[in-house]
């Protein structure tokens, strides 16, 4: 399913065949928690964005409006009209963002509904059980995520744990692909590594999880609280025990800098709230670094967002048009907003991709590594 194209150094250019369409790699998922993309964007805008692969949250959609329901209309491809490639994540990160919530036993996960405070259990079974309902292309495994630092006597038995509720995922997964009427009987289980900050846990963890021979790998669990350094450094730990012939994800990361550094580690997919997040705060990403468009030196800027941009609203819209939305608390202001950034992520993932093609990454990666994380003054 996966092929490596091309390698240079570490990074990696791939294509990952699946049942609702090839994904190219390096790529970047647009996360659409509740099945949207925040800032009132639809499926025909993430066409529009160049958007490969969309991502759901599962806790979310088991909470409202309900997997069973979703899977009685026909899945979640069809409830919200996206044809391509769809990862829905376990509902383990919940584990960590709903801490006071919670309570973990080896069955699984105790929570209170952030909506209304209802009682929910969630174990690997329940997670795998709902991401079948949904019938996404990708289904995560349902793992616990700490907080960073942790105690390494705490980490190290979640890890232990982790492995565990794996081998529960593939087992129960299998089963509902062999049912029949299953929304998506070709569904994919990703297993995920964790281990906190300390490198052994998370190797030993990635050894063990790399011999169930799963369709690809995730790492977890970071930019949960360590610094940049500190996670690269857990990349580079991890990477030569993931296998060569499986895509690698790196979870919740992350800002531009952050992707061109992990796929120089040898990354090859990538999600992250924060450019749907930023811009929704007038914080947006260009090829000259990032910008506040709520800046008064903006207030009567005719010039687009990014001159070097070609998104719808880069097209279409100055800095002063959408800053005076801002102001105006005008809805359009978040939707031209989070347009350009998405865009722009997945803009920056072709040329990433391109210059793997063409043998020029690390000409690349040192060009921008900076230049991303510049602050514009105009």
């Amino acid at each position: 399913m996966f092929d490596l194209l091309q390698q240079e150094g570490r990074a990696r250019r791939g294509r990952f065949r699946t049942v609702h369409g090839t994904i190219e790699t390096p790529v970047f998922m647009n996360v659409c928690t509740c099945a949207a993309v925040k800032g009132a964007l639809s499926t025909l805008d993430l066409q529009e964005v160049n958007c490969q692969v969309a991502l759901c949250n599962t806790y979310h959609l088991h909470i409202r409006p309900g997997d069973r329901l979703i899977a009685g209309l026909g899945g979640l491809h069809r409830f919200f009209n996206w044809q391509g490639p769809l990862l829905t994540d376990s509902g383990g990160f919940q584990v960590f963002s709903l801490a006071s919530l919670r309570k973990i036993t080896e069955e699984g996960v105790h929570f209170n509904s952030h909506t209304d405070g209802a009682r929910i259990f969630m174990g690997p079974e329940e997670s795998m059980r709902i991401q079948s309902n949904l019938g996404s292309t990708i289904a995560m495994a349902f793992d616990e995520c700490v907080a960073n630092p942790s105690p390494r006597d705490y980490v190290r038995a979640s890890s232990e744990r982790t492995i565990r509720w794996l081998y529960r995922c593939r087992e129960e997964l299998d089963r509902l692909n062999r049912e029949e009427g299953t929304v998506n009987p070709h569904q994919m289980l990703f297993g995920i590594n964790q281990g906190g900050t300390y490198e052994d846990v998370r190797v030993e963890n990635m050894r063990r999880i790399a011999e169930l021979e799963l369709p690809g790998y995730a790492i977890g669990g970071l930019a949960v609280g360590e610094s940049a350094e500190v996670m690269y450094d857990i990349i580079e730990a991890v990477e030569p025990e993931m296998p060569a012939h499986k895509p690698r994800y790196l979870m919740g990361v992350g800002t531009p800098a952050n992707i061109l550094e992990a796929v120089y580690r040898g990354i090859d997919f990538f999600d992250c709230v924060l450019p749907s997040r930023n811009a929704r705060h007038a914080n947006l990403f260009t090829w000259r670094g990032k910008m506040n468009l709520g800046n008064n030196c903006y207030a009567t800027d005719t010039r687009p967002i990014d001159p070097d941009c070609t998104c719808p609203t880069c097209r279409h819209y100055s800095r002063a048009y959408i800053r005076h939305l801002f102001k105006a608390r005008e809805m359009l202001a978040m939707r031209l907003c989070v347009l350009h950034n998405l865009y722009f992520y997945n803009e920056l993932m072709q040329r990433i991709r391109d210059a793997l093609d063409e043998n020029r990454f690390t000409a690349f990666y040192h060009d921008y590594r900076e230049l991303l994380t510049t602050r514009l003054s105009d």
